[in-house]
């Protein structure tokens, strides 16, 4: 088992404190990139151009329908002029050009039917294009209230990334001055148990908050100061101070 003088166990507390602060951030990180926001809105996104889309097509659907009517009305407008260029003419017998009177006046009453069935689907083409601008509005407001928290995401992300990286660092650092033995077995201990050493003070672990049992704390006594001891109940390594079993 490797041994460390007091002092060198002191310093894993620090070590620890790195680790702890590292941890942290990371913690940090995923609840920032797991935004509840964000992915909310990404359905409400969904929905949005699910409207939008549906829109678009009510729009286009009726636009076909217009150019039909108007098609219709042309073609009875059309028949009209040729029928009164004819009757103008004076071409034809009496009952022709009576016939083509009688034909003027039915067209003219179809023309109206049809310029009323036009006018109706002028008035549903406008307030479909209306629903189809508040919907892409309203899918812009989407996007732009994610983009916000995106963006805002990104830099606290930026801010974590960076501490990191710097408690990383330091980490690395401090953890090429201790001894590869004593190091090994922080490293064992923190990876098993979460936690690499804690303070023992005043009798009480601060690796598991628990007051330690008199007799844990006897066999404590018994060791030597630069002999390894770790927490019963969280496993971590107990750096003893002056005060530790007052």
């Amino acid at each position: 088992m490797a041994k460390a003088s007091p002092a060198e166990q002191l310093r894993l507390l620090d070590l620890q404190a790195l680790d702890s602060r590292i941890k942290s951030l990371r913690n940090q990180a995923r609840n920032v990139n797991n935004n509840p926001e964000i992915a909310s809105l990404a359905g409400a996104v969904a929905a949005a151009e699910s409207a939008r889309v549906a829109a678009g097509t009510e729009v286009a659907d009726i636009e076909r329908e217009l150019t039909r009517a108007e098609a219709d009305v042309a073609s009875v407008v059309a028949r009209m002029a040729r029928d009164q260029q004819h009757l103008d003419s004076g071409k034809g017998g009496s009952k022709e050009l009576t016939a083509l009177q009688a034909e003027i006046v039915s067209l003219e009453r179809r023309r109206s039917d049809l310029e009323d069935v036009e006018l109706d689907v002028m008035e549903r083409l406008e307030a479909a294009r209306t629903r189809e601008a508040e919907a892409g509005a309203a899918l812009t407001a989407l996007h732009e209230k994610r983009r916000e928290l995106e963006d805002k995401r990104d830099a606290e992300l930026a801010v974590i990334g960076s501490d990191r990286a710097d408690a990383e660092a330091r980490r690395e650092e401090l953890a090429a001055s201790f001894d590869a033995a004593l190091l090994a077995v922080y490293e064992k201990t923190l990876s098993k148990h979460g936690i690499g050493a804690a303070r023992l003070f005043h009798g009480t672990s601060e690796g598991s908050g628990m007051q330690l049992s008199p007799g844990d704390l006897a066999d404590i006594r018994k060791a030597a100061d630069d002999e390894i001891v770790f927490c019963p109940d969280s496993g971590c390594i107990l750096v003893r101070s002056a005060e530790w079993g007052s």
